[in-house]
């Protein structure tokens, strides 16, 4: 489990580069519906930006519970042995995928986001009611809503909490995963233009999307010691 938390966790952390193309707008949108002198320093948009991220946080640690209880369904229905290996080798296959997408050679994941944007069109006129921000309650309100942003990055690793085949070990996963992503994040609110030219450069995101499809490598490699 501890090795499944590492890769979680570093998988949010990698897919930094994803992140400021895909909530780059989001942040931008929410940084700017905050109250005008809110807006003038760091210091005053820092609990602002804590409680949207809080917000995520929480929202991809309930989805991530919720495809943890899904998977133990799942085991219980079908052989045991045989649907450990089939969740474990659609984890191991989802994330080579991602690595692929990640570097910008493979872009098959848009389609599974483009799925997501079924449940996503129904939750974000709720967010949107939320707007404009004037109290820390609302932004974690948006954050629980933005989790559910149709993205191949959080997919991928909800198809690993699927896996897991328990609510616990699922919710503990993708709150990894939601604390990998944050230093990105945070560096995208409050520091918008470096964080996006740091993530512009393509030898970052190979480099990434390269050590995301070790992760999935090795997690096939795995199937065999099984």
């Amino acid at each position: 489990m501890s090795t499944s938390l590492l890769t979680a966790f570093l998988v949010g952390l990698l897919g930094g580069v994803h992140c400021v193309s895909m909530c780059a707008g989001i942040v931008a949108m929410l940084t700017m519906g905050l109250p005008p002198e809110r807006r003038r320093g760091i210091a005053g948009q820092i609990p602002f930006q804590l409680a949207y991220n809080l917000g995520r946080i929480a929202g991809y640690t309930l989805a991530g519970a919720l495809f943890g209880g899904l998977g133990g369904l799942l085991l219980q229905s079908f052989a045991l042995q045989w649907a450990q290996r089939a969740l474990y080798a659609l984890a191991a296959l989802f994330m080579i995928g991602l690595g692929l997408y990640l570097a910008g050679w493979w872009r098959g994941l848009i389609l599974v986001e483009r799925a997501g944007g079924f449940f996503w069109r129904r939750l974000e006129p709720i967010g949107r009611s939320l707007l404009p921000i004037v109290a820390w309650w609302q932004a974690i309100g948006i954050g629980l809503i933005w989790a559910w942003l149709p993205c191949g990055l959080v997919y991928s690793v909800l198809i690993l909490a699927l896996s897991s085949g328990h609510a616990l070990e699922g919710a503990g996963l993708l709150f990894a995963f939601g604390l990998g992503t944050l230093p990105n994040l945070l560096g995208i609110g409050l520091l918008a233009g470096a964080a996006a030219r740091y993530a512009e450069q393509q030898w970052l995101r190979r480099l990434a999307g390269l050590l995301v499809i070790g992760f999935g490598l090795y997690g096939i490699l795995q199937l065999f010691s099984f």
